[in-house]
């Protein structure tokens, strides 16, 4: 008998692809459709998908899919008028990150370390848009945020287990918001701590 044809390999996941499902179960747990532990389940399994066919059952009962394979429909944008987000990646394993003093700050910050010491000091920073997006993928070790009065940061969208989260919710004072930092994605065996600057005088 003849031998069966070889499959195709399996279409590999970038993380727009991620970004994309991540963004639909966002939408999903905000109104309703999904409970926090779902979200959860769902958030670990996307950032871990190295397919899109590892991707496509995570958001199939939440949106439609088209008729081509493994294409998702992404939700719609926030802002039409909005520029393509500028993305910065860091990546470090068993070593020591640190971003400080005037660096631009991109729309979406992804952070994949592993048993790091990190610091982001966001206290001199360019801003770029009134939100950042810090995407976290941290495995052991330290993580350290450094906000000047006026930042706010919002940890609903982050998973987090056997870690601990030090984040005090403002800086103890009335200064306008400057900065939304959304922190999305998970920690694990880690800390992750935020404190702020305090106001000159």
């Amino acid at each position: 008998m003849p031998a069966d044809p070889p499959r195709s390999p399996a279409l590999r996941a970038s993380d727009a692809d991620r970004d994309r499902v991540i963004e639909l179960l966002r939408a999903a747990v905000a109104d309703g459709r999904l409970d926090p532990v779902e979200f959860d389940e769902r958030l670990d399994a996307a950032l871990n998908a190295r397919t899109i066919d590892a991707l496509t059952p995570l958001a199939a009962d939440l949106v439609a899919l088209p008729g081509s394979a493994g294409a998702l429909t992404p939700p719609p944008a926030r802002t039409p008028a909005e520029p393509p987000a500028e993305r910065l990646t860091i990546k470090e394993k068993h070593g020591t990150v640190r971003r400080d003093g005037r660096w631009t700050l991109p729309h979406r910050l992804a952070l994949r370390t592993a048993w790091c010491e990190v610091l982001l000091d966001l206290t001199s920073a360019v801003r770029s848009t009134p939100e950042l997006v810090i995407e976290l993928r941290i495995r052991g070790g330290n993580v350290e945020l450094v906000l000047a009065p006026g930042m706010v940061v919002d940890t609903n969208e982050l998973s987090v287990r056997h870690s601990s989260l030090e984040i005090n919710r403002d800086a103890g004072d009335n200064t306008p918001e400057t900065l939304y930092v959304r922190l999305v994605g998970r920690i694990r065996h880690g800390r992750l701590a935020a404190r702020w600057q305090p106001p000159h005088p």
